[in-house]
């Protein structure tokens, strides 16, 4: 059977397939493409395949739409094939899309170039080399980190290098099937508009990919490696940020199989701690991330830290510390007691960013370096307690912000570095300092053991020293839920609750009746006693907050921009005078709130999905 006749007898099948129910709408017309279109040839083979195998569940999970970029950009599971998966053509449309606009907005400039960086996810080397070589093939000069490195070495190498942008290989948090790239402008931040839309612009209409063989474009040297320089100047900068004060604290740290060993450990020794441990079961750097609960290498998942909390009682360590596999976030466990063998507990981003935002800005107010034009930042899903510890201390704190970090690089370079504190998001990703335009979990690991040592010298705990923050402020407590919802019909049923949300939200959430709806997407406040809407300040996005009458007690909900669910903040506080008097009390008023809100925001999305 000719070429022809075997692309004609596969557009038969799409069509029975979709008349069967095999193979959706959608997933129909991007196969097509595919086997139609010259851009495409070299996965023709492939899909045809796929085809005559009746592979139609597969083909569907692959095409039924084209991934796209999301807060964190281009993220997926792998497959050789397919719109909606990681594969040489979606990441080579990437890169190429990222050329091509960067040629086009600096082409006066005689020498471009592009900083790279990937971490220990599969085909995390294999995307980096492709990547390069779209890059080299474009004209641009290709910085290279040559081995696992960090989120934010790549975001200061694009700084350090003065590089037009950067591309990160990594799937973060993600499980092994996935991979992922995340794009960075000449700021180290993520892009941000107007050249997200550009560079989407350029992906999505993407034709011919053209690659620089790798080995031949490191022989011509446009592929410079730069690992040592960037570690060093790196580890100078991220120091630079700390506080003096004790080092007596022994740190026992997880990379959980990711690259923040090589980020972390200089950092942790150049401040001065000469007692860290490695945590060895989680050492090796593996896609598979065999030895981490669910092989997920997420330090928000309380189970990773079991372990290492067990070998953290043996060895008398103060602190357990973790990043994810590109140590841009991290996780945090700590003995309740200063009795390092006793019961130990893990923290929530919200209070990482709550302990290390007092932290920083303690030191800072004790050094007489705190003014009132120096100021914090947080999304609008971070915990409202960082924003009332800001003004215990007369800072400001911009909080008015859509998710993703690439917001509070956005705010950093906008309301000026020299005056910027602390930034910081509930996903566990916080920031000193000038030297990136991203989350960095090295530098935050680095703050977290100072703190530690610290409160050692004092005689406190690291969960006295948060109590203390509640009684002052009042108690918040927050919860986060995920609901997954996977594929074609997944993504339907994320628009009809996303609607719903919008125009019959519930009346009341755990006996508390709602004030009134935030809508983010459609700018409008609407006040549900009266049934008026206003308009309403701040950025624009697919986020809904439902404010319940109650102060500091809302539920935020929005579609995730990297994984096939939506997302779910509940936010619940006592006041100050109710915290201080019986904190205790508060905080069981509020487990049986968040207990009774999470009922009742699951059995809404169950009758409205």
């Amino acid at each position: 059977m000719s070429n022809v006749e075997q692309v004609q007898k596969s557009l038969e099948a799409i069509k029975s397939a979709v008349s069967a129910g095999k193979l959706s709408q959608t997933a129909a017309e991007n196969v097509t493409a595919w086997l139609t279109e010259d851009r495409y040839a070299e996965y023709q083979g492939a899909v045809i395949e796929h085809i005559a195998g009746e592979m139609w569940q597969p083909l569907d999970d692959a095409f039924w739409t084209i991934i796209p970029f999301g807060t964190g950009g281009r993220r997926g599971r792998m497959y050789p094939i397919g719109s909606n998966a990681i594969n040489d053509r979606t990441i080579g449309e990437s890169a190429q899309g990222l050329a091509d606009y960067v040629v086009e907005h600096c082409g006066g400039k005689k020498d471009l170039s592009c900083a790279i960086a990937y971490d220990t996810c599969h085909k995390s080397r294999h995307f980096t080399e492709l990547c390069a070589g779209i890059m080299v093939a474009a004209g641009l000069k290709v910085y290279l980190l040559d081995d696992y490195r960090a989120t934010p070495q790549l975001s200061f190498a694009v700084r350090a290098k003065q590089c037009d942008c950067g591309i990160m290989v990594t799937a973060s948090h993600n499980p092994p099937s996935d991979n992922a790239v995340k794009v960075y402008w000449s700021s180290g931040a993520q892009v941000l508009p107007p050249h997200d839309k550009g560079i989407i612009d350029r992906v999505m209409t993407c034709q011919e990919i053209r690659v620089t063989p790798f080995d031949q474009a490191v022989a011509e040297g446009k592929v410079e490696v730069v690992t040592d320089e960037i570690d060093a100047a790196f580890t100078d900068a991220a120091v630079a940020c700390g506080f003096p004060g004790s080092r007596n604290a022994k740190v026992l740290y997880s990379p959980l199989h990711g690259v923040g060993t090589a980020a972390v450990i200089p950092l942790l020794q150049r401040d001065g701690f000469t007692d860290t441990h490695v945590y060895e079961p989680h050492a090796t750097p593996s896609g598979d991330f065999p030895n981490v609960p669910g092989h997920v290498s997420n330090p928000e998942n309380q189970a990773v830290f079991d372990k290492p909390i067990e070998y953290a009682k043996e060895i008398g360590a103060d602190l357990v510390l973790a990043t994810d596999p590109d140590c841009d976030r991290i996780g945090c466990a700590a003995p309740i007691t200063l009795d390092t063998s006793g019961p130990w507990r893990t923290f929530n981003g919200n209070e990482i960013g709550a302990i290390l935002t007092q932290y920083v800005l303690s030191k800072r107010a004790e050094a007489n370096t705190l003014t009132t034009e120096n100021y914090i930042v947080k999304t609008l899903v971070t915990t409202e307690l960082t924003r009332r510890i800001a003004e215990g201390f007369d800072v400001r704190c911009v909080g008015d912000l859509l998710v993703g970090f690439k917001y509070i690089a956005e705010v950093i370079d906008r309301e000026g570095p020299d005056q910027f504190a602390f930034g910081t998001e509930e996903s566990h990703g916080y920031l000193i300092g000038q030297y990136c335009r991203d989350k960095d979990g090295a530098v935050a690991c680095m703050l977290m053991s100072e703190l530690a040592a610290e409160l050692k010298h004092k005689g406190v705990s690291m969960h006295d020293y948060l109590c203390d923050l509640h009684r002052q402020h009042g108690y918040h407590r927050e919860m986060l839920i995920n609901l997954f919802m996977e594929g074609s019909e997944g993504m339907a049923a994320m628009k009809r609750l996303m609607k719903a949300f919008r125009e019959t939200p519930p009346q009341q959430l755990a006996g508390i009746p709602l004030k009134q709806i935030r809508d983010y997407g459609n700018s409008k406040c609407t006040d549900l006693s009266s049934g008026t809407s206003q308009g309403l300040e701040g950025p624009v996005g697919d986020l809904i907050i439902m404010d319940l009458e109650e102060d500091g007690n809302y539920v935020a909900v929005r579609p995730s921009g990297t994984e096939p669910k939506i997302k779910l903040y509940v936010f619940t506080r006592a006041s100050a005078e109710e915290s201080s008097r019986d904190l205790d009390e508060a905080k069981a008023k509020l487990e049986k709130r968040l207990v009774a809100l999470e009922s009742d925001v699951r059995q809404y999305a169950k009758a409205n999905a």
